[in-house]
């Protein structure tokens, strides 16, 4: 019964401190990389605000793991770092690249690993 307790328990605070972990994130994506966007509050941007948000991340060093487009809200397609060379350590402007030229009317979100 003790050891089940005691599984419970750090179970509950691993939970707690990605929850905290994930709030300081998403806190800080708010302060450094969304601040004087419009906010839409549905996790989309436009082209032209997604294209200041890659200028944000490069200046502050967040790293983009991947970027989603989606149209008339249907996803339509994902592209990572694995889908160009592994030189192109700028992957994600050409990703953002190929996605304008595909379609114009695409919305944008993105995946970001913060240090």
């Amino acid at each position: 019964m003790a050891k089940m307790a005691k599984k419970e328990i750090e179970e509950f605070n691993f939970k707690k401190n990605n929850n905290i972990l994930h709030d300081q994130k998403t806190n800080y994506l708010k302060t450094n990389v969304y601040f004087g966007l419009q906010n839409k509050n549905d996790g989309f941007d436009s082209e032209s605000d997604f294209e200041i948000i890659i200028e944000r991340t490069e200046t502050i060093g967040i790293e983009i793991l991947g970027i989603e487009v989606w149209l008339n809200n249907e996803f339509c397609d994902v592209k990572t770092a694995e889908d160009y060379k592994p030189t192109e350590s700028k992957w994600y402007r050409k990703a953002f690249s190929d996605f304008k030229k595909e379609n114009p009317n695409y919305i944008y979100s993105a995946s970001y690993n913060i240090h």
